[in-house]
């Protein structure tokens, strides 16, 4: 049994489900990300793995105890960073520290060795009051009180939204040398180019999980042609793109339009033509790997 064990977990709000029997195992030391769009059920899932909401049905255990019946004793073991700043915006930075220390019976003193490669980034601001802080300084604030009481696992409820991207970037690497230190890692994400920093990956749609494996491993299993695609008139372009028999899917990727085909058959050359014919100028094909959004698009797709 992984230090998280999830089966058949269920929960609806009214007519809305959010979970839909989901099964999850995650191991000791893993960063496991658990990522999709708004609206998906993650913050649903990592509330009930925090012993803050209770589920409908099925069943879910930290290190065996199980979140409904064992809440208390797992509340000492796990750090959890919900999704919205939630420290006291009128305490300043030290006191926030020191007041969730005291929370779970420990002192800054005795723990700080655990957030002291974060803190310091902090140290300057320490009589400021966090809610003049900035957002990435508010995030590093979040995760020193998430670990003041040396929990063995940490619950992160997409801790880099709406930060910079460098200080996503910062956040990530921070999270490495929690690893490194043995502490088993959950956290959330929308954002996709975040799965290359988990060692495995579940992504979710609508309450379910399309795929669980490493970033690897799910690009692996896209097992189709992938094509980019630009031109002179990227929206235009779109719209013939999807209109071609040829064509399967069509989504935009920044500059560029990923690509697959339902005919294998139908070469670059045979679309750069259509296209000339449609009007477009400057179009250029070309074959590229896939990634673990292709990858989520191509079965939400399949599935929806």
């Amino acid at each position: 049994m992984g230090v998280i064990s999830v089966i058949g977990l269920e929960k609806s709000y009214g007519d809305i489900f959010a979970l839909r029997g989901v099964d999850l195992d995650v191991g000791a030391g893993e960063i496991f990300g658990v990522i999709g769009p708004d609206g998906a059920g993650k913050s649903t899932l990592l509330r009930i793995l925090a012993t803050l909401l209770l589920p409908d049905a099925g069943s879910a255990r930290i290190r065996g105890l199980d979140v409904v019946s064992d809440y208390e004793l797992i509340r000492r073991d796990v750090g959890y960073m919900p999704g919205r700043f939630s420290l006291y915006s009128d305490l300043s930075v030290e006191e926030n520290l020191r007041f969730f220390a005291t929370l779970f019976s420990t002192t800054v003193e005795e723990n700080y060795h655990l957030v002291s490669d974060i803190y310091r980034q902090l140290e300057p601001f320490s009589k400021r009051r966090a809610a003049a802080l900035s957002g990435g300084m508010k995030q590093k604030l979040a995760l020193c009180c998430a670990l003041i009481h040396a929990p063995s696992l940490l619950i992160l409820d997409e801790p880099t939204t709406g930060v910079d991207p460098v200080s996503r970037r910062e956040f990530w690497d921070m999270l490495g040398r929690l690893r490194e230190r043995g502490i088993t890692i959950l956290v959330s994400t929308p954002y996709m180019d975040e799965a290359g920093r988990c060692d495995r990956v579940a992504l979710m749609r609508e309450g379910r999980f399309i795929g669980i494996d490493t970033p690897a491993g799910l690009v692996s299993g896209f097992g189709r042609r992938l094509w980019t695609v630009r031109g002179s008139d990227m929206f235009a372009l779109l719209s013939d793109l999807r209109a071609n028999p040829a064509i399967d899917t069509c989504f935009a990727f920044g500059d560029v339009h990923h690509v697959t085909l339902r005919d294998e058959e139908y070469t670059k050359r045979m679309l750069e033509e259509y296209l000339r014919h449609k009007g477009h100028a400057g179009v250029s094909v070309d074959d590229t790997p896939p990634t673990v959004e292709d990858y989520y698009l191509d079965r939400g797709r399949a599935e929806a």
